[in-house]
């Protein structure tokens, strides 16, 4: 087959895949052939269909399972970064969304979490962990700190829709500003199950925090997303 000048052999096979899975050729959850059938189709070493399946798995193409074989993923999701405050529905951009709430308790904040949401070690704070799915698949780990006092009384039921339009409507809290940090980390074995992904998969950590309209820090959040149905999009402006 035809090769780049200074492109590696592995790299024109995993390009020669992804011009098929995007042609429709492999449709999505279809099994794709066994290495052994692409050494032969492509006359190239099972090392580099290997290393073009591992590619290609490490940027969200394919799902590999051991013992059954190599399937086409699903599209991956766009998360566009925006100065603006979006709902995770929002960000779904008309993907069936929804969260179930796995826990809602209050809890006394120990020292790191009094420090970051600026309140004194054991006084109450909401602790809600929720999975988000989109297309009825997870996506989403989602562990939120809200001060007690913010959201007194706030039950589960409240959160399966937008937590921050419940803090608007239910709890008359007028949200300005959020900042939020993205890192890169590998699942560890709880998330993974929650997920339905292998344990030391790539996923995305999320840090924000939220805001008032006086400044005060309303939830802090800590948020894994899986890096195999995600990209981050950014969009610039150039005077």
């Amino acid at each position: 087959m035809e090769q780049k000048h200074g492109e590696a052999l592995y790299t024109t096979i995993k390009l020669k895949i992804i011009e098929l899975i995007k042609s429709g050729k492999y449709k999505i959850n279809e099994q794709l052939p066994t290495e052994g059938e692409f050494c032969e189709q492509y006359n190239v070493s099972r090392t580099t269909v290997r290393l073009a399946l591992q590619q290609l798995e490490l940027e969200g193409y394919v799902n590999r399972i051991q013992g059954k074989g190599t399937f086409v993923s699903m599209d991956k999701i766009k998360t566009p970064f925006t100065q603006k405050i979006r709902s995770f529905a929002e960000q779904m951009e008309g993907r069936n969304s929804k969260s179930e709430v796995l826990s809602l308790a209050v809890i006394p904040a120990d020292h790191t979490i009094a420090s970051i949401l600026e309140v004194q070690e054991k006084d109450p704070v909401i602790k809600l962990i929720r999975l988000r799915y989109a297309d009825s698949e997870p996506i989403q780990y989602h562990t939120s700190y809200i001060p007690w006092k913010v959201a007194p009384g706030m039950m589960a039921e409240d959160c399966k829709e937008s937590l921050f339009q419940v803090l608007r409507t239910k709890f008359d809290v007028k949200i300005t500003r959020g900042l939020e940090s993205i890192e890169p980390i590998l699942s560890d074995e709880m998330v993974s199950s929650y997920l339905n992904i292998p344990v030391g998969s790539p996923t995305f950590l999320t840090e924000s925090k939220t805001y008032d309209d006086q400044n005060h820090l309303i939830e802090y959040a800590q948020i894994i997303t899986r890096g195999d149905r995600t990209k981050f999009v950014v969009e610039q402006t150039y005077k």
